[in-house]
C-alpha cells in the first residue's frame, strides 16, 4: 500500500499492472491512439495496464493505492 500527494513517474508498462485506489482519488494520465487522456479513479476503482501502456497516476489531491506488478518492473 502506498500514500502520495505526489504524481507517480510516467513509465511504460514491462509487464501487468493493477492499480488500485483505496482512499481518496487519482487522476491516471494515459495515451491511447496517439493521444493524452485523462480519467478520474475513485475510492475502490482498480485499473488494469498491459505491457506496452503508458501512464502516469496524479493523487486528487492525495490517494492510498494498492499497486500490483512484478519484483523489479518499471
Amino acid at each position: 500500500m502506498h500514500w502520495t500527494d505526489q504524481p507517480y513517474v510516467r513509465h511504460v508498462d514491462d509487464g501487468p499492472e493493477v492499480f488500485v485506489v483505496l482512499d481518496g482519488a487519482v487522476d491516471m494520465h494515459y495515451r491511447q491512439d496517439d493521444r493524452e487522456r485523462i480519467e478520474r479513479l475513485a475510492h475502490g476503482r482498480v485499473c488494469h495496464a498491459d505491457i506496452g501502456d503508458e501512464h502516469v497516476a496524479h493523487p486528487a489531491p492525495e490517494a492510498r493505492s494498492l499497486v500490483v506488478e512484478r519484483k523489479d518492473s518499471v
